[in-house]
């Protein structure tokens, strides 16, 4: 996949993370992408580690909107 193509999955991605996780967290269009960017490769190598997929195979839109909330959560918890 293309650079763009991965911005704006990661945006749409992003953003739908931050609609599933409500409260105020004051990011911008680019830490939107960022995020969901995030968090398809934390349920990347989080799905490896467990085993759910293989080495080399990206994360489902399923697994990268749960990663990215997973993110949401703890960034939350730290900036308390």
């Amino acid at each position: 996949m293309s650079i763009i193509g991965t911005i704006i999955i990661g945006l749409i991605v992003g953003l739908i993370a931050r609609l599933l996780h409500p409260g105020k967290d004051g990011l911008g269009l680019i830490m939107t992408a960022l995020l969901g960017i995030a968090g398809a490769m934390l349920a990347t190598f989080g799905g490896q580690a467990i085993g759910i997929y293989s080495a080399g195979q990206p994360a489902g839109f399923v697994g990268a909107v749960i990663g990215a909330i997973i993110i949401l959560f703890v960034v939350r918890r730290l900036k308390k």
